[in-house]
């Protein structure tokens, strides 16, 4: 009678493909993790850019005064880094209503990361702009 003996694990040629394939799938994940980071940090951006344009507008809207048509631009420092905007005011037929678009780039930079574009019309005195909408809901209740 024979004896077989069996040996029991891994040969060396098996453990070599098994840590290869270990390798590529964490530089596969590695990969992309960087991938996801750097979109994290664009989406962040582009969300501090929407930010800043707004307040610009917003800004013009609050000054009390159409904005002359034309270019401004400025910089603003904002969640640890300053950021520059080109605040672009043009007309758009329709009278006491100008059309403001706003970019936003980081500083030492041209590409633009965002452009808002809003509207901004004459002040009206306050309470003025709901007379009409007051007037509409009073008229309603007297018909009820």
């Amino acid at each position: 009678m024979t004896s077989r003996s069996f040996q029991l694990g891994f040969t060396l040629i098996e453990v070599l493909v098994a840590l290869g394939v270990v390798a590529l799938a964490l530089s596969a994940a590695a990969i992309s993790m960087g991938q996801m980071i750097d979109t994290a940090n664009a989406m962040r951006e582009r969300s501090y850019a929407s930010w800043i344009a707004q307040n610009r507008i917003v800004e013009l809207r609050l000054s009390g005064s159409i904005p002359e048509v034309g270019t401004s631009n400025g910089d603003v420092d904002f969640a640890n880094n300053t950021w520059g905007w080109r605040t672009i005011v043009s007309e758009t037929g329709v009278e006491n209503l100008v059309r403001v678009d706003v970019e936003i780039t980081r500083i030492g930079t041209e590409d633009v990361i965002r452009t808002v574009t809003g509207f901004v019309g004459e002040p009206y005195a306050p309470g003025l702009a709901n007379a009409a909408w007051n007037s509409r809901q009073e008229n309603r209740g007297d018909e009820r």
